[in-house]
């Protein structure tokens, strides 16, 4: 008969511990697909495809004070009032002026055009973004 021989813990270190059952290893790579998927779900919708496009049609400077912007709008959900904020911004590129205009529910593509008051002659106006999040005070009571 032949007897295993003990080595000192202390030296060699524990015995190896069994393998983690087949079962556990599918569960874990299934949760962590799963939770891969989540993530790309939620970047996805945040860093995706854009609800609302705008484009610059049009900048006319009417005097020193103030600037007319044309610009359009496309948005995924016509149904729904969006709100986009216009700048204009003078020739040492400043933040001359800044206004929010509301979007009300209509077409697809819309074309809106906008007079916006300068703290100094603007040399150029452009969109800043657009929202489908429309304050109360833009909205008519």
């Amino acid at each position: 008969m032949v007897t295993q021989r003990q080595l000192p813990a202390d030296r060699y270190g524990s015995r190896a511990k069994p393998p983690a059952p087949r079962w556990l290893r599918w569960a874990g790579l299934a949760l962590f697909v799963v939770l891969g998927l989540v993530v790309a779900v939620i970047g996805y919708q945040n860093l995706g495809t854009q609800p609302i496009e705008t484009e610059g049609v049009d900048r006319q400077v009417i005097d020193d004070g103030s600037v007319r912007i044309s610009f359009s709008v496309r948005r995924d959900d016509p149904a729904k009032p969006a709100d986009c904020i216009v700048r204009a911004r003078s020739a040492d590129g400043d933040e001359s002026g800044r206004r929010e205009v509301y979007i009300a529910p209509g077409g697809t593509s819309v074309t809106v055009t906008t007079v916006l008051h300068t703290s100094k002659r603007a040399v150029s106006g452009e969109v800043f973004g657009c929202s489908y999040q429309v304050p109360a005070y833009l909205v008519a009571p």
